[in-house]
C-alpha cells in the first residue's frame, strides 16, 4: 500500500501531550478546513476556540482538507498541549463552536500518532438526490440531479477504479518544491472500495475508501460516473478515461455539498 509523503512524526515537546479530536462538521459556510485568512474555515474557528481555552493556539493537523462547502462526519485531528481535564475543555470547546462543529470526542494518543500521516484509509461519502424536483430539506446534504440514473452502470464502470492507479485525470495537480525545483506531486492512490447503495426513495449514495485522496478526487470520480449514469459518458469507457491521465478526459465535478468525510481508519 503506498503511504503518500509519511515522514517521520516527531514526539511532543517535553510536558505536554499529543491529544486526538474527533470532529463533525456541516460545511456550508465554510471555506473549507485549512485555516485561511479573512475567510472562515474549520481550522480557524477550532484554533480560535482552542486558544480561548487552553490560552495558547496548537499548531492542528487533520485527516483530509476538506474543501469549501464540503462536510465531515468524523475529521481526525491532532495537536500537542500541557495536559488538560478533557471533559471540561470537550465541553467548552463545543459550547463556543456550535451549532456548526462539534467535538465528538478527545482522546490522549501515542506520542508517534499523526492524523493525516498514521491514518491507513479515509471514507467518504457522496448523496444524490435523483427525482425531478429538489427538496429545500436536503438541499444542503445532496446533489440534485434530475434526470434518471443508472445505478448498474455506475456500479460496473465503479470497480474498474478500484486497486491502485495515477489518479491524474480526476484530480488537480498539485506542484510542490523540492530541493529548490517545481515537481508535480505524485497523484498515485489506492482505492479499496467504492459502491453505490439507494439507502431511501430517490436518495443515492456513493461510498468509497482509499488510503488517502487528490485534491477533488471523490467529486471528479462521482461527476463522471454520474455522467456514465445519465448516459452521457458511455460506461466502457471509464478505463480510457483513467489510462488517460488526463483533467479533461474526465466527466463533471460533482458540487462540493454532497460530500461528507465519514470516517478515517488508523
Amino acid at each position: 500500500m503506498i503511504r503518500p509523503n509519511a515522514p517521520s512524526v516527531a514526539p511532543p515537546p517535553e510536558g505536554q501531550i499529543r491529544y486526538k479530536l474527533t470532529v463533525s462538521y456541516d460545511g456550508t459556510t465554510f471555506h473549507g478546513f485549512a485555516k485561511n485568512p479573512d475567510v472562515e474555515t474549520v481550522e480557524g474557528l477550532l484554533i480560535e476556540a482552542l486558544q480561548k481555552v487552553l490560552g495558547k493556539a496548537p499548531t492542528l493537523t487533520c485527516a483530509g482538507r476538506t474543501d469549501a462547502g464540503v462536510h465531515a462526519k468524523a475529521q481526525i485531528v491532532s495537536f500537542d498541549s500541557a495536559p488538560f481535564e478533557i471533559n471540561r475543555i470537550q465541553k467548552a470547546l463545543n459550547a463556543l463552536c456550535y451549532p456548526s462543529v462539534v467535538i465528538n470526542s478527545i482522546e490522549e494518543t501515542p506520542d508517534d500518532f499523526n492524523a493525516r500521516f498514521s491514518a491507513k484509509s479515509r471514507t467518504y461519502r457522496y448523496q444524490i438526490l435523483n427525482q425531478a424536483h429538489p427538496d429545500p430539506f436536503l438541499s444542503r446534504y445532496t446533489w440534485h440531479v434530475y434526470s434518471p440514473i443508472s445505478i448498474e452502470k455506475m456500479n460496473t464502470a465503479g470497480q474498474k477504479l478500484l486497486g491502485q492507479h495515477d489518479f491524474s485525470s480526476f484530480c488537480r495537480k498539485n506542484i510542490m518544491e523540492i530541493d529548490g525545483q517545481k515537481v508535480a506531486a505524485s497523484l498515485i492512490r489506492e482505492i479499496k472500495t467504492l459502491h453505490w447503495e439507494v439507502p431511501d426513495k430517490n436518495l443515492i449514495e456513493l461510498w468509497v475508501t482509499a488510503n488517502a485522496f487528490c485534491h477533488q478526487m471523490v467529486r471528479s470520480i462521482t461527476g463522471t460516473l454520474v455522467d456514465i449514469g445519465v448516459g452521457k459518458i458511455d460506461e466502457f469507457s471509464i478505463l480510457e478515461i483513467l489510462n488517460a491521465r488526463d483533467r479533461n478526459m474526465a466527466g463533471q465535478v460533482a458540487p462540493p455539498h454532497g460530500l461528507t468525510l465519514w470516517d478515517v481508519n488508523y
